[in-house]
């Protein structure tokens, strides 16, 4: 098995200066206590909530940590939102700006023109991320905590969503049927939080339960509990059959579990790579309360060279419970009924419930 040269660059920089605290205090890294298989115990209730985001903020430029000035602010900000969010709404309230509080684009952008959540509803998370101290301004570790720019144009994950307009043997692309729906709303999976990379969303849900065995871990989010199956030594598999999540291996090296997964389906694409994308993941216990996250993506027809990101999970206050979802709520049957309406407009009938 041949994976030293992906493995490698899964340890980005930042990674490794994280370890140079121990060597210039003399102190050892924290040792993970073992499971009954002797495996290093990395199982348990995780979240990966936070503030970072994914991509730096272009007016910070190549600085990868914030100053403490800058942390206590954002963190302030967090705690002052949730306090004012938490608050009774006035029915009259602006969309835009419940309880007088302007909510964030992304939270915004949920509801649209009618209203989503409001700021009590969600739970994006509360802090900046700290890996070995450091509380990053992105979760990428990239020069410029970007996704390098690709070599060719993506092929969008949606390949399947979209479509349509003149000419097209699907004129309504993604409006046609359900099965052009993305896959959140047909609530099959969320593959932002399940991953590969596991990715915190910035509303709500960021929670794992890692489950160990001697052959296999299970990965559980709480997002539409998807569950990814990580077998132990083995080996991918040989047809060109894509799994949701892709085909997860994973070993171990030392204290790290090693996970590499290909074999990734297109409507799973990331950042627009999937046919040959290939994501390696690395997860290491560095303490009681923290479990390190590093992940490299290659994809050699889309970039030249991997890159990747790095976060550290924290304890999960609780349990994972069960996580509901209706399929399209009343959007589904509005959004189908608009299309049959359009088709009847094309064929020039009447739409239904009209006269002639």
């Amino acid at each position: 098995m041949k994976i030293t040269a992906i493995a490698a660059l899964a340890i980005p920089a930042l990674a490794i200066a994280a370890l140079a605290p121990f060597a210039a205090s003399g102190q050892a890294p924290y040792k993970a206590p073992r499971t009954a298989s002797g495996q290093p115990d990395i199982g348990g209730y995780w979240s990966n909530a936070t503030l970072t985001p994914m991509q730096r903020d272009s007016k910070l430029g190549d600085r990868p940590a914030f100053t403490p000035a800058e942390t206590r602010l954002l963190e302030a900000d967090e705690a002052h939102q949730v306090d004012v969010g938490n608050k009774r709404t006035d029915p009259d309230a602006p969309v835009n700006a419940p309880n007088g509080l302007e909510l964030k684009p992304s939270f915004l952008a949920a509801g649209g023109v009618v209203g989503g959540y409001t700021r009590a509803w969600l739970d994006p998370a509360h802090t900046v991320w700290r890996v070995a101290g450091q509380p990053r301004t992105s979760l990428l570790t990239t020069r410029d905590g970007h996704v390098p720019p690709r070599k060719t144009a993506g092929a969008s994950a949606a390949g399947y969503y979209s479509g349509g307009g003149e000419g097209s043997r699907d004129p309504l692309g993604s409006y046609d049927n359900p099965e052009n729906r993305p896959l959140s709303e047909r609530c099959i999976m969320f593959g932002g939080n399940v991953g590969p990379p596991m990715l915190p969303n910035g509303f709500y849900n960021n929670d794992y339960n890692i489950v160990q065995t001697r052959d296999a871990i299970a990965i559980q989010v709480e997002m539409v509990h998807d569950t990814r199956i990580v077998r132990l030594n083995s080996r991918h598999r040989a047809d060109d059959m894509r799994p949701w999540f892709g085909d997860s291996i994973g070993w171990w090296e030392g204290d790290t579990l090693v996970i590499e997964t290909n074999h990734i389906p297109q409507k799973q694409a990331f950042q627009g790579a999937w046919k040959d994308l290939t994501i390696t993941e690395r997860l290491t216990r560095t303490a009681k309360d923290r479990l390190r996250y590093a992940f490299t993506v290659s994809a050699p027809t889309s970039w030249d060279r991997p890159w990747g990101g790095e976060y550290e999970f924290a304890p999960m206050r609780g349990v994972i419970y069960e996580y509901a979802c209706n399929e399209g709520n009343y959007a589904l049957p509005g959004i189908l009924a608009g299309a049959r309406n359009a088709e009847r407009d094309r064929a020039g009938a009447p739409a239904k419930g009209g006269s002639d």
